[in-house]
C-alpha cells in the first residue's frame, strides 16, 4: 500500500505516534511517498507534488510527480510504472516474444492501460492489429490524458480499445492472435485480477486463443532474491503445465526497488540466439531500442542459483482457491500531504 504524507526528520530515530518520524540527525521536509514492500520493509521518495487522487469502480489511482523517478503511476497503492525507467519493464514484457515468433501480425493484451505496452508492441513492422483490453475506463482515460509519451500508440489505427474483462473478451473474440501479452496488476489479495493468473484461465482461455507458434507472455511480479518465491516461481510453475516450453527471466527496475520477472510460454521453441534475437530487432522494429538485446535477454534469463533452485523444485499451481499474492491489498490510502494542489 503507498501513502503520500509530510515527512519531518525529529533526532536520530526517534518514534512518535507508531510511526518512524527521524531516521538521521538534522532536519528534513517535503512531502514523501512511501509504499510498503512488506511488514518490515518500506520504499520511500521524494515528491514534488500530487498530480492526481480518486477512484475508479475498481481501483485507486494516483499520478506523482517525484524527484527521482518523474512521473509515477499508482493503481491501489502500488507503484506501476515511472517516467524514468518505464521503458526496462515494457521493453522486457513486449520485444522478447514479438520477436520469437516468426511473423507477430495480431497481439493481444489483457490490461496495459497506461499504453506503453502497445506503443512498445506498435513499433513492430509485422504488427497490422492490436486489441487492448482494460477492465477500468477510467484508468485507461486518465493515462490517455497525462501520460503524453503515449499519446501517438493511442491515436494509432491498428490499436483497438475495448473495456471489458479480458477473460470475458478472449471467450467472446473468434479470432486468434499470434501474441498475448498479460501486463496485468499485481496479484494482489482482493485486486481486481488474480484470478487472470490460474491455470484454468491459462489452459482454457489464453490458449486456445493463440494461433500457429503463438506466445504467451506476462509480467510475473517480483523476481528477487528475497521475493521471488511471492508470485514469480508459482506463475513460472503455473504456465510449464499448461505449455510445452516456459522461459523466466528477470531484470532490475530501480523505481520498484526490486528485480521484476517475466514467463513467456509456448508449445513452440523459444530458443534464439543472440545474433537472431539482434537480427530481428534491425529487421522487424522501428527506432532502436533503449534496453533490451540479445545479450541483456540472454542475462536476463540467465537466473541466480537461489531464484533458478526454487523454480526448478516449485509445486505450488495457481488457482483461484489457492491463489497467492504479493505483499498489499486492494485499496490505497492518501494521507493529508504539505504540498499545496
Amino acid at each position: 500500500m503507498g501513502n503520500v504524507g509530510e515527512y519531518h526528520g525529529v533526532g536520530n530515530g526517534e518514534v512518535m505516534d507508531g510511526k518512524l518520524k527521524g531516521l538521521m540527525s538534522g532536519q528534513r521536509k517535503g512531502c514523501w511517498y512511501e509504499e510498503e514492500i512488506d511488514d518490515h520493509l518500506k520504499w520511500s521518495f521524494a515528491l514534488n507534488s500530487i498530480l492526481h487522487s480518486g477512484s475508479s469502480e475498481y481501483q485507486d489511482i494516483q499520478l506523482l510527480d517525484t524527484k527521482p523517478f518523474g512521473k509515477v503511476l499508482l493503481l491501489d497503492g502500488k507503484l506501476q510504472s515511472a517516467e524514468s525507467d518505464e521503458f526496462i519493464y515494457h521493453e522486457c514484457l513486449v520485444h522478447p516474444a514479438l520477436l520469437h515468433h516468426p511473423e507477430p501480425k495480431s497481439i493481444f493484451i489483457m490490461g496495459g492501460g497506461e499504453g506503453s505496452t502497445a506503443r512498445e508492441i506498435l513499433r513492430h513492422k509485422a504488427v497490422n492489429k492490436v486489441v487492448m483490453c482494460d477492465i477500468d475506463k477510467e484508468v485507461v482515460d486518465f493515462c490517455k490524458s497525462y501520460l503524453d509519451v503515449n499519446k501517438e500508440a493511442f491515436s494509432d489505427p491498428r490499436l483497438e480499445l475495448v473495456i471489458n474483462d479480458a477473460r470475458a473478451e478472449l471467450l467472446d473474440r473468434p479470432e486468434m492472435f499470434d501474441v498475448i501479452v498479460g501486463d496485468l496488476a499485481d496479484p494482489i489479495e482482493g485486486g481486481p485480477c488474480y484470478q487472470l493468473y490460474t491455470k484454468s484461465f491459462y489452459e482454457q482461455i489464453v490458449k486456445p486463443r493463440l494461433g500457429y507458434s503463438g506466445i504467451f507472455v506476462t509480467q510475473a511480479g517480483p523476481a528477487g532474491v528475497f521475493t521471488h518465491a511471492q508470485v514469480f516461481s508459482c506463475i513460472y510453475n503455473t504456465l510449464k503445465q499448461v505449455f510445452k516450453n516456459v522461459v523466466a527471466y528477470s531484470v532490475h527496475i530501480p523505481s520498484f526497488a526490486d528485480t521484476w520477472g517475466w514467463v513467456m510460454a509456448s508449445d513452440s521453441p523459444l530458443n534464439l540466439s543472440v545474433q537472431d534475437f539482434d537480427r530481428r530487432i534491425r529487421q522487424r522494429i522501428y527506432g532502436e531500442n533503449q534496453y533490451i538485446d540479445g545479450e541483456t535477454f540472454v542475462s536476463a534469463s540467465t537466473l541466480s542459483k537461489t531464484v533458478r533452485r526454487k523454480l526448478n523444485n516449485e509445486t505450488h499451481v495457481y488457482s483461484e482457491d489457492n491463489a497467492k499474492f504479493i505483499h498489499g491489498h486492494g485499496s490505497a490510502n492518501m494521507h493529508k500531504s504539505s504540498l499545496i494542489l
